[in-house]
């Protein structure tokens, strides 16, 4: 079942006299409990795609339908609203803050989200509970990730999007975050998408949507994806 439908989307930036179309006429779905790769180099328009997925800027034209409403169209207070109850962040660098604890920097999506789930049962998701007291500080850059998983997880979105999640980490501490990223899809049927520029993550997506200068290359359905641990990082 279709959670996401991009239609004609398209983003176009003036520099003075000159656009640029940072998105062309992009199309595709996303299915509910899908985990999705959106792979492209550096400057294709992935990001630009994510942020207009997260609510973080509109389309020049075309249409975002999200559970059957135009997000497209939405002003900024709405667009604030559709973010604190559809989707989680999960970004490259780890984004929490270095004055409270692990449990602390979890629960304070209970701020924004309308039905939040349990910090500590997030943490515990993570494999983190036994570190809930302590600094971000105290952590390494593996923990750290998960923690911010478990923060995106605990504002009980739908859809979960992952920019470059594990560009700071090393191979080994990658593939434990993408094996938390695979079972939040499976487990609690949760639309997972990641953006990377590395194709190896490629190889454990139900669907890759590949970008390039800004248009939508190929999409391609996976029947039979491998486990994290079947991949050669």
């Amino acid at each position: 079942m279709a959670i996401v439908e991009f239609l004609e989307v398209s983003k176009i930036y003036k520099v003075g006299e000159q656009e640029f179309k940072a998105l062309d006429k992009a199309s595709f779905e996303l299915n509910e409990g899908e985990l999705v790769v959106i792979l492209g180099p550096s400057g294709a328009g992935k990001s630009t795609l994510l942020n207009m997925l997260g609510g973080l800027d509109n389309p020049t034209s075309g249409k975002i339908i999200v559970e059957g409403k135009d997000i497209s169209t939405l002003k900024n207070n709405e667009l604030a609203e559709y973010r604190a109850s559809h989707v989680g962040f999960v970004f490259q660098f780890y984004n929490l803050i270095p004055t409270l604890t692990v449990h602390e920097n979890v629960t304070l999506v209970k701020e924004i989200a309308k039905e939040p789930l349990s910090a500590t049962k997030m943490l515990e998701e993570v494999g983190l509970k036994e570190h809930y007291k302590k600094f971000p500080s105290e952590l390494s850059g593996g923990e750290q990730q998960r923690v911010s998983i478990a923060r995106a997880l605990a504002k009980n979105p739908k859809i979960l999007l992952c920019d470059e999640p594990t560009g700071a980490l090393d191979s080994e501490t990658g593939v434990v975050v993408l094996k938390l990223l695979l079972k939040m899809a499976r487990e609690y049927n949760k639309t997972i998408v990641i953006v990377t520029h590395n194709s190896n993550i490629a190889e454990i997506a139900d669907k890759v949507i590949r970008v390039r200068s800004g248009k939508i290359q190929s999409i391609e359905t996976n029947s039979n994806p491998k486990n994290v641990d079947e991949v050669e990082w």
